[in-house]
């Protein structure tokens, strides 16, 4: 299966910072702690939007970074909690953490919501720590940061159009001059053995999955088709794009080749010939086209638009592309057959426990001094704020909680020694 494949970095808004701030009301004699506390930040969500095909638009963006929350304010306020971010990906789209190589959703139907990075807690203000011993704190949290990964979404694509004709009339070089798609292109026939799916953007914005299919007709009578996995993709094709080799290179007539290509698509009992056709005159920069595609509208019975057009030198590609757009967004979908549904089953969103990570590590840089690292002690000291004595004094007590002043005397720290924390250095004082 063709897979579309882009890396993107996603981040959850930061909690919104506590307040430290006091009650200085007239007549109120014993104002107190007022800081509120700060709001929550947002959750980076994916929904899967039906009308999407491709991860074309990943191709620009490739930074999502929520907003954060906003901070807390005197008199008790607190700061108002982030709106998520959504972000629309297509139908099909796999997302896995480029760390791990984990699965985190796997997006299906219209609608279906993916929490892809958490958004941060607010931060305490300093209400929330008043107690009888200490009735007026000066300590307040900064917001949690949110969290940040880089994740790979996948997209299991099918074809929306579909390139049939016989072979060396052009589907391949067609298909590689209007995409990104690189097959392998030849002058013989069975050339193409492997579905060719390709990415195609028009000049203004829109963008479908066009798919040469072989098999689909070579094989039918050379016994080399490719089997049922492709099948899937040329049932969801909504448009057939009929190339034609008007010079007739090779010798037959453009008219026979139609009607024998159409015979074959009967055959295969996809009701593929319900589908809306655009005939391709390709070639046409070749002696006799003009010629050839005169005598070929006056034979065609069915009332099919004809592109003349030429893949080497890419005459009349951009009209036929935006054809090929307008024809896919006025045919509705047709429905795959019954098996892949059950296959498939319900769809839901997996959320795993995770562990909890350990606390801290300690490392030793080539200078001696002690490294600490970890996700917990990194966020708790992004949640400290450093400008007041009260919430140092609380973040030593708590590194001390954790069992990182007992670690660090076991692995040799002495009085006046580095600690690395992030990008901040302490001395160590026994």
């Amino acid at each position: 299966m063709f897979v579309d494949q882009v890396k993107i970095y996603v981040k959850g808004g930061d909690g919104g910072n506590g307040m430290v701030a006091f009650r200085r009301e007239k007549y109120v004699p014993n104002g107190g702690p007022a800081g509120g506390d700060g709001g929550k930040g947002a959750n980076v969500v994916f929904e899967v939007e039906e009308g999407l095909r491709t991860l074309m638009d990943f191709r620009y963006q490739r930074h999502f970074k929520a907003p954060r929350g906003e901070h807390g304010m005197s008199k008790g306020q607190h700061g108002r909690g982030a709106k998520d971010m959504i972000v629309k990906v297509p139908p099909g789209t796999v997302v896995m953490d480029a760390a791990t190589n984990e699965v985190i959703a796997d997006l299906v139907e219209h609608g279906q919501r993916a929490v892809i990075a958490k958004g941060g807690r607010g931060g305490r203000g300093n209400t929330r720590f008043a107690t009888p011993a200490n009735p007026a704190p000066e300590i307040a949290e900064n917001g949690e940061p949110g969290q940040e990964r880089d994740v790979i979404l996948e997209l299991k694509l099918l074809a929306d159009v579909g390139l049939v004709g016989f072979p060396s009339v052009g589907k391949s070089t067609l298909l590689s001059v209007v995409s990104s798609a690189k097959p392998k292109i030849a002058e013989y026939h069975f050339t193409t053995i492997v579905p060719n799916l390709g990415m195609v953007e028009t000049e203004d914005g829109r963008s479908f999955v066009m798919a040469d299919l072989p098999g689909l007709i070579e094989g039918a009578h050379a016994g080399v088709g490719l089997g049922h996995q492709f099948l899937r993709h040329i049932e969801r094709t909504r448009v057939i794009v009929h190339v034609i080799d008007m010079a007739a290179t090779e010798g037959r007539d453009p008219y026979e080749d139609y009607l024998t290509i159409n015979r074959e698509l009967q055959e295969y009992n996809l009701r593929l010939t319900e589908r809306p056709q655009i005939i391709v005159a390709n070639k046409m920069d070749m002696p006799d086209a003009e010629e050839n595609l005169q005598k070929f509208k006056e034979k065609l019975q069915e009332d099919y638009p004809i592109f003349p057009i030429s893949a080497l030198s890419r005459k009349g590609l951009r009209e036929l592309l935006f054809a090929v757009a307008d024809k896919i967004e006025e045919t509705p979908e047709f429905p795959l057959q019954h098996e892949e549904e059950e296959e498939t089953g319900v769809h839901r969103v997996v959320y795993k426990h995770e562990a909890d990570a350990d606390a801290f590590n300690i490392t030793r840089d080539p200078d001696g001094a002690f490294v600490l690292s970890g996700e917990k002690i990194e966020r708790l000291f992004k949640m400290t704020d450093f400008s007041r004595d009260e919430s140092v004094r609380r973040f030593s007590r708590q590194l001390r909680g954790f069992g990182v002043d007992d670690a660090l005397r076991k692995r040799g720290a002495k009085d006046g020694d580095i600690v690395r924390l992030l990008e901040f250095e302490f001395e160590f004082l026994e």
